[in-house]
């Protein structure tokens, strides 16, 4: 079918100097840097191909924006005054919905297949970069399998079904469907991350209890099912609350939907249980311990999803400033902005090398690399979410004026870029738990401190900076030091990923920048590195159309 092209010649101007449109790319055969890391964590090349393309499809793209500019509405009565509790979506948020889980996003860790992890670590990398927002359902749905594990029943009536690949919206019962989705609803006013302040009451009802309270943050309330936190007899408990129940609504009350700053295509609300059934997850009193299995899993997610949305950051500044000129040159080959880029470069390959590598430890059954992931993606999401707030700012800055404008995704990105740093643990939470695992899990720093050394003798600045932290934390620091001491750790991980499985000048350049020191305070303000061999690593290949 053949297209008609924009008109550029307008009467009073002609438009030129801009580059073409872009429509949708390959995620995976234009991203180099991928391809290498999700090679070296042990990932399905395969199938993040075949994802890649479908993903990255310009109807895909557009999926996103539709869902975004439509944003979900609630719908708390029938026209008699009757309660429903129900989110509508755009048709684009279903669309999405149903090509990431068809694509194994909440289902290949678990299919006992080699690389499931580090394979669904790629697919939040490649739906970061399409619509974040829908990435939060199926991120739940994932991480709920191991927690489901402390009770055999409800393992298999769910988990068959979170894992089946088939995206079911339909308002019907559990066991009525193929397909499955789990949300989850856990802080309240009151305690925020403090869970064990939580008020909300669970009383027995036979087999079953009945939960009364409030949740202030629940994250897709369309889902079948939430893992959420009660105070039973014993103490703070977990719980399964069904959303549909047979014949009828469960006691899920839907008071609002938050009005956020970004991720806005997902229906995060504020709910109330009104003599909910739920369905007790591991003993009384052992709530913490029950769903930690699940949030152990959803940081994973945050810490990839950064490095998504830099990727797609970066990727439209590329193709900005390969298609715009000034003062006589193309932007891309003036030696300040190639300097810029591949600073940011430096950021957002070093978030994707560790939340890979971080990935293909989940995917190891020994106890070394348990207790390695315990600590190192609470490293990796720590230090990729605060790179990521300026390194899409500065991409933003890289188009100009018009990068500023929604006509694009920059303004989406940027609103993005906080959210995974506050998701599951913001920065003073995830600090302090680093030093608990180090504390009262010592087999986790033993297994960081190998996966440290065990990169040694490849970089002497490298080793420098090693031995420099551990003389100056030989143990775990005060408390009020603890962001020095976790991002210190985490830039020492991210260097030792980029020299596992990055090319050299990528791993030279970091350690130059990051972990040596030589640079400035703003991106940019760097020297003493291969700008051409970095930027290579940005420049696209077959499967662009831009």
């Amino acid at each position: 079918m053949t297209q008609s092209h924009p008109v550029s010649l307008l009467g009073t101007h002609e438009v030129f100097n801009q580059p073409q449109p872009r429509g949708g790319r390959d995620l995976w055969a234009t991203d180099r840097a991928l391809r290498d890391h999700a090679r070296a964590s042990g990932a399905r090349e395969r199938a993040l191909a075949r994802a890649g393309v479908r993903l990255g499809a310009a109807e895909m793209l557009q999926a996103g924006e539709d869902a975004r500019r439509d944003l979900p509405r609630l719908k708390m009565f029938d026209r008699a005054g009757r309660r429903v509790d129900e989110v509508e979506f755009h048709p684009g948020y279903h669309a999405l919905m149903q090509a990431g889980l068809e694509e194994g996003y909440a289902a290949c860790a678990w299919d006992g297949a080699p690389g499931g992890h580090a394979s669904h670590a790629a697919l939040v990398y490649y739906q970061a970069q399409v619509e974040p927002g829908v990435a939060c359902p199926m991120t739940m749905t994932y991480a709920a399998v191991p927690a489901l594990r402390a009770d055999p029943g409800l393992e298999e009536t769910w988990v068959s079904r979170l894992t089946s690949g088939i995206y079911d919206p339909s308002t019907t019962p559990v066991a009525q469907k193929r397909g499955a989705t789990m949300g989850m609803a856990m802080t309240e006013k009151q305690g925020g991350s403090d869970v064990r302040a939580n008020t909300t009451r669970a009383v027995r009802d036979g087999d079953a209890y009945r939960l009364n309270g409030h949740k202030w943050f629940c994250s897709a309330p369309m889902c079948d099912g939430f893992l959420t936190l009660a105070q039973a007899g014993g103490g703070l408990t977990c719980f399964l609350v069904p959303r549909w129940l047979e014949g009828a609504r469960n006691g899920f009350r839907i008071q609002r939907l938050k009005d956020k700053l970004g991720n806005q295509a997902n229906a995060s609300s504020e709910i109330e249980y009104v003599n909910a059934l739920a369905f007790r997850l591991g003993e009384e009193g052992a709530g913490v311990k029950t769903i930690i299995e699940m949030v152990h899993h959803t940081r994973l997610d945050t810490a990839m999803a950064p490095a998504g949305l830099m990727r797609a950051a970066l990727s439209e500044a590329q193709w900005w400033v390969s298609g715009r000129s000034a003062f006589q040159r193309r932007l891309i080959d003036q030696p300040l902005m190639r300097t810029v880029l591949a600073d940011l470069v430096l950021d957002a390959e070093g978030a994707l090398a560790a939340g890979m590598f971080v990935a293909g430890a989940f995917d190891r059954d020994d106890d070394e690399s348990r207790a390695f992931a315990r600590i190192g993606v609470a490293l990796a999401k720590y230090l990729n979410n605060k790179r990521c707030i300026a390194v899409v700012g500065e991409a933003m800055e890289v188009l100009g004026g018009v990068g500023y404008v929604e006509e694009t995704p920059m303004p989406m990105l940027y609103r993005e870029a906080p959210l995974n740093s506050i998701w599951e643990g913001s920065g003073n939470v995830i600090c302090l738990d680093v030093m608990r695992a180090l504390l009262r899990e010592p087999e986790t720093g033993e297994a960081l401190l190998a996966v440290l050394h065990g990169v040694s003798g490849a970089d002497r600045r490298y080793d420098a900076a090693l031995k420099a932290h551990l003389a100056r934390w030989p143990g775990v620091p005060p408390e009020a030091e603890a962001r020095w001491f976790t991002e210190s750790l985490a830039t020492l991980l991210t260097a030792a990923a980029l020299i596992r499985s990055a090319p050299e000048a990528v791993a030279d350049g970091y350690v130059t920048s990051r972990v040596e020191g030589a640079r400035g305070s703003v991106h940019g303000a760097i020297s003493g590195i291969d700008v051409d061999a970095i930027l290579h690593r940005l420049a696209p290949e077959a499967g662009d159309s831009g």
